[in-house]
């Protein structure tokens, strides 16, 4: 944990960081909930698995709820007894309510808590929380901390590729989406998310394996494969994917670092099954 002279780290769960890393670096997790027919959980309480079997029995596609302010009020709270700033960082904006939640927590413990928008979900913020924890163990000041998750947040490129567009219809976040894609079928859409923090079609790919190599395909498109970077691979219920993307990236790119992350259920409701890559730039 940070020593009550440094500063604390929070975020919200559809960072996704691995509970080992959370528990190692002292970071406060604000866990989102999600329903799925009449019963509700909080994000962790089940397995990603586990969650797609009640959708499957349901027949109904879930909904999700942002933390509340009294959430963030407690973990503000408990993280000021340990140290002497907080610094908090939530989804973007252009995809949950959450930082408005974390926003008026912080207004009313006054200038000790500072809030800010990572532009991204899952690995791609989760690398930038992970950034400032560290930052933080290693003294940092205020301006140490929020320059280490800014350069991680800078320097972020994402693309996730969806199964199906059912999910994220449901949700109403389909919109360019839907337009990108033109109705062809077995069309595998990948998309990024833009320098607003919004959902931003860019790769199109007819079936799974295609899909996959345009993804690495992506990669190269965007950082230098001689460059030292740190990877990250994700999936929701494809581990299979998971490890095609994994091998790929190690045999194609300069790897410093590479995590495998499965997304929590709270980011599956709008996404479905899927997969995605994040990487930063290290050199």
């Amino acid at each position: 944990m940070a020593s009550d002279e440094g500063i604390c780290i929070v975020t919200d769960s559809i960072a996704d960081i691995p509970q080992d890393v959370v528990d190692e670096l002292g970071i406060k997790v604000v866990r989102l909930s999600f329903t799925i027919a009449d019963s509700t959980f909080v994000d962790g309480d089940i397995t990603l698995a586990e969650f797609f079997e009640r959708i499957k029995a349901s027949g109904q596609l879930p909904t999700t709820s942002q933390p509340s302010v009294g959430m963030f009020v407690e973990a503000f709270e408990e993280a000021l007894t340990r140290c002497r700033e907080v610094v908090c960082i939530t989804v973007s904006n252009r995809l949950s309510g959450t930082i408005e939640s974390a926003r008026e927590a912080a207004r009313q413990l006054g200038d000790r808590v500072h809030v800010f928008d990572s532009l991204n979900l899952s690995w791609g913020e989760g690398f930038q929380v992970v950034a400032a924890a560290k930052a933080a163990r290693a003294g940092e000041s205020l301006a140490g901390v929020r320059q280490a998750f800014e350069q991680a947040r800078d320097r972020m490129h994402m693309l996730v590729g969806l199964d199906t567009l059912e999910y994220l219809a449901k949700g109403g976040r389909i919109g360019r989406v839907s337009a990108f894609v033109g109705g062809i079928l077995n069309l595998k859409v990948m998309f990024t998310v833009d320098k607003d923090g919004a959902f931003d079609p860019v790769v199109r790919a007819r079936g799974g394996k295609a899909a996959l190599q345009a993804t690495v395909d992506w990669l190269g498109e965007h950082i230098d494969a001689g460059k030292r970077a740190a990877f990250g691979v994700l999936h929701a219920e494809s581990p299979d994917k998971a490890a095609w993307l994994e091998q790929a990236i190690r045999a194609r790119f300069n790897v410093a670092e590479l995590a495998v992350i499965e997304t929590g259920p709270v980011i599956a409701t709008h996404t479905g099954t899927g997969w995605g890559v994040t990487v930063v730039e290290l050199d």
